[in-house]
C-alpha cells in the first residue's frame, strides 16, 4: 500500500521537485535548531533522512539533487571551518563517506522503485489479459446456451411436421424441453451477475423454472440447501439431476390435482458426502419398481449423471416418491 501511495506521489507534477527542496530547508533548519545540542562530528544527521524520504517519495533524480544541496550545506556550515568550503583531511573523509552512504541508499531505492514500478505493469498486464480470458470466456458460454436454444427451436419445427406420429412427436418435445432448460439453467450458472448468490437461491431458481414452465402455477416448490461451495461444473451437473427428479414429478406426481408440494434439499451428510433429495407429496412410485430396468429415460440420465459424480442414486416411497442422490462432496 505504501509502495502504490509513493508512487502515485512521484507521477504528480513537479512533486518531486517541491518535496526535494522542502525536505533539504527541513533537514537544514531542524540541524540549525539542534546545532548547539549536537557534540562536533554529526554534521550531517539530519540530512539523511531528508534524501531518504526525498528518493523514495520524490524520485531518484529528485534525491540526488537533495543529496547534492546537503552536502554543500553541511560542508559550508557544519565542518569546519565553517562559513567556509576549504576541507581538511578528517573533513574530506566525513564528506566523502556521506556521498557515499546516500548513493548507495538513493541506489537501493531506486531499484526498488524500479521493481515496484515493473510488477505495477505486469500486474496491470495480467489484470487486462484476465479480463480479457472472462470476456471471451461469457462469449463462448452466451453462444454456447443460443446454439442450445437453437437446437430446441428446430426440435419444436420437427415437432409439428410430425402430427401423424404422436409418439416420435413426444420425444422431440421431450427433447425440445430438456434443451431449453439446459439452456436457461447454462446462461444462469454463468452469468457474471449470479456468482455471488447462494447454492439454495440458484437451485430455487431452477426449480421454479420448471414449475413455471410446466404450468403447474399451484404447485410450489421449496428449496433448502447448506452453506455448501461447489465447482461450477459440479453446480451444473447436480441441476441437470435436479431438473430429471422435479420434471418427473411434475409429469407424474399431480395427475388428477391441480396442487402439489415438491422439496428439495441439499445437506452434508458427514464423512464429506452430500445429499440431494428431492421429494413430492404424489401416489409415489408403482409397486415393483425398478430403476435398472425402467424404460423412463429421465432415470437413465440421472443414473449418468450421478456416475459423472461419483455418486449414488436411489428411489424410495416416502409419503410420495423421493429421489436420493448421494456424492462426494470433492
Amino acid at each position: 500500500m505504501i509502495f502504490q501511495y509513493a508512487s502515485r506521489l512521484r507521477g504528480t507534477p513537479y512533486f518531486g521537485w517541491i518535496f526535494a527542496l522542502a525536505s533539504f530547508a527541513a533537514g537544514l533548519g531542524v540541524r540549525f535548531a539542534v546545532d548547539s545540542y549536537l557534540p562536533s562530528g554529526f554534521p550531517f544527521l539530519t540530512f539523511f533522512p531528508a534524501v531518504m524520504l526525498t528518493a523514495f517519495l520524490g524520485g531518484t533524480r529528485q534525491g540526488i539533487a537533495c543529496a547534492a544541496l546537503s552536502t554543500l550545506a553541511a560542508w559550508y556550515w557544519f565542518i569546519p571551518p565553517f562559513s567556509s568550503f576549504q576541507l581538511s583531511g578528517p573533513a574530506l573523509v566525513a564528506l566523502g563517506f556521506f556521498i557515499v552512504v546516500v548513493a548507495v541508499d538513493i541506489a537501493i531505492i531506486h531499484l526498488m522503485n524500479v521493481a515496484v514500478e515493473r510488477s505495477k505493469r505486469q500486474e496491470a498486464e495480467a489484470s487486462m489479459l484476465a479480463e480479457e480470458r472472462r470476456t471471451l470466456f461469457q462469449e463462448l458460454q452466451h453462444r454456447i446456451a443460443n446454439n442450445l436454444s437453437f437446437v430446441s427451436s428446430l426440435l419444436g419445427i420437427h415437432k409439428r411436421r410430425l402430427s401423424n406420429n404422436p409418439e416420435a412427436a413426444e420425444a422431440l418435445e421431450d427433447a425440445r424441453l430438456r434443451l431449453e432448460t439446459l439452456s436457461r439453467v447454462h446462461r444462469r450458472l454463468y452469468d457474471p451477475e449470479t456468482k455471488t448468490q447462494r447454492l439454495s437461491e440458484s437451485l430455487g431458481a431452477i426449480c421454479q423454472d420448471l414449475v413455471d414452465a410446466s404450468g403447474r402455477r399451484h404447485v410450489t416448490c421449496n428449496v433448502a440447501a447448506d452453506d455448501i461451495a461447489l465447482p461450477v461444473e459440479r453446480v451444473m451437473t447436480l441441476s441437470l439431476v435436479l431438473i430429471e427428479a422435479v420434471s418427473n414429478s411434475l409429469k407424474h406426481a399431480f395427475e388428477g390435482r391441480e396442487d402439489g408440494r415438491i422439496d428439495v434439499r441439499l445437506v452434508g451428510i458427514g464423512d464429506n458426502r452430500l445429499a440431494l433429495i428431492v421429494s413430492d407429496d404424489g401416489p409415489g412410485l408403482p409397486d415393483g419398481f425398478d430403476p435398472a430396468t425402467s424404460d423412463r429415460l429421465g432415470h437413465r440420465i440421472m443414473a449418468g449423471f450421478a456416475r459423472s459424480l461419483h455418486g449414488e442414486i436411489a428411489y424410495e416411497n416416502d409419503g410420495g416418491s423421493v429421489t436420493r442422490l448421494v456424492f462426494p462432496h470433492a
